[in-house]
């Protein structure tokens, strides 16, 4: 993890406890991005230097291990145990060796082949190089029509992550220097020390905060840690079919490994827009369309608006009730195989607010000729099914 995160309280950016959940932490984040996001924020700097640090606080966060490092290193550190008042440390260098190391970033190793020989008490000491480390995942959120749903829509995102600095290209040294192997654990980034009797204690060495170097001349971009905010903007593909809420995973897309590990993914949570007169059920498209009482009681052929191409006939027989849906087959959502679903048509019997003078006479006359027939009779028939 990068040093500098010691003096940074990422739940005090979230505005979350330090017990918060994962999904406190993710809800805070969102809210948070959405206020700050560069994209509805233009030319508003506070606001882009916001979003930098929210993003960089949920990295840490909202991934268990690095949020694990994290707490400890506040814990074992925070309180300035490790080193002398000001932050620094024997060599002159930062906090933590003013750079990443150990798990979270640049290794001594790296320039100096990971093999550290005529160690101080006798013998050769080996520190092999850290392995790949794979970048963290981000997230962000996307809004999209409805036609876009269905569709699939390329767009363009912006995202914030955590990257090895431009400047120093990760080593928190300033260009033209490298960092130099601590002098009170060798480059092994720990320290073994007696606490009586036949116990030992090892723990990270305090002088380099168990990074194995110190920094003599710190990067004045990224002040020795190494790490800075990253802002890229690419073209991501959103699928066709996709629904509101559904969280997309681009593989990849996420911030960059370290010491040549993989990148991370990225995560989109997408929003997708309602429609004015369709909405959606699984792979159906749905629609609400009202009919006249005659067309229900004699039957009748009605024309339906589909969402792509021209209306469609819908046959309505005789004795339809209000409610009834009907199916129109390879109108609806496209599915996961390519294929269409299909387009679920309600209708509803509409009563007019008022009738004419001729109007009136046909109901009336309705009303005659349906007799005393009660269509309520059989809810107070006794004896029947409870």
């Amino acid at each position: 993890m990068s040093s500098d995160w010691i003096g940074k309280d990422f739940y005090r950016v979230l505005g979350v406890g330090k017990d918060a959940s994962a999904d406190d932490i993710k809800k805070a984040y969102r809210k948070l991005a959405r206020d700050n996001h560069p994209d509805s924020k233009h030319g508003d700097k506070a606001a882009e230097e916001r979003f930098k640090s929210i993003s960089e606080a949920y990295s840490v966060l909202s991934t268990p291990q690095r949020r694990k490092e994290y707490d400890e290193q506040r814990t074992l550190f925070g309180s300035g145990a490790g080193g002398p008042a000001g932050g620094r440390f024997p060599g002159g260098g930062m906090p933590g060796g003013g750079m990443p190391g150990g798990a979270g970033g640049f290794d001594i190793s790296d320039l100096l082949g990971g093999i550290f020989t005529g160690a101080p008490g006798g013998g050769a000491r080996t520190r092999t190089s850290s392995p790949p480390r794979r970048g963290a995942d981000v997230e962000t959120e996307a809004s999209i029509s409805f036609e876009q749903a269905l569709d699939g829509v390329t767009l363009p995102l912006r995202t914030t992550s955590d990257a090895a600095c431009r400047d120093c290209r990760g080593t928190g040294a300033r260009a033209g220097t490298v960092p130099r192997v601590c002098p009170d654990c060798e480059g092994t980034g720990m320290q073994t020390s007696a606490s009586g009797g036949l116990f030992a204690m090892t723990e990270p060495c305090r002088s380099c905060r168990g990074r194995g170097m110190v920094v003599d001349d710190p990067c004045p971009s990224c002040h020795g840690s190494g790490r800075a905010s990253s802002s890229t903007t690419m073209q991501a593909r959103i699928p066709a079919g996709v629904r509101d809420g559904q969280r997309i995973r681009l593989r990849g897309k996420g911030a960059s490994g370290e010491r040549g590990g993989h990148a991370g993914d990225l995560y989109v949570t997408v929003h997708v827009a309602t429609h004015r007169l369709f909405g959606r059920r699984g792979d159906n498209l749905t629609i609400t369309v009202p009919i006249t009482f005659d067309e229900a009681a004699l039957g009748a052929t009605i024309s339906v608006p589909t969402l792509k191409g021209g209306p469609v006939s819908l046959k309505v027989p005789g004795g339809t009730p209000s409610g009834r849906t009907f199916r129109a087959r390879g109108k609806g959502a496209p599915r996961r195989d390519g294929t269409p679903g299909d387009l679920l048509v309600t209708v509803e019997v509409q009563v007019p607010d008022s009738l004419s003078s001729a109007a009136r006479e046909a109901v009336q006359a309705l009303r005659v000729a349906r007799g005393d027939a009660d269509p309520r009779a059989s809810l107070f028939a006794t004896g029947g099914r409870s």
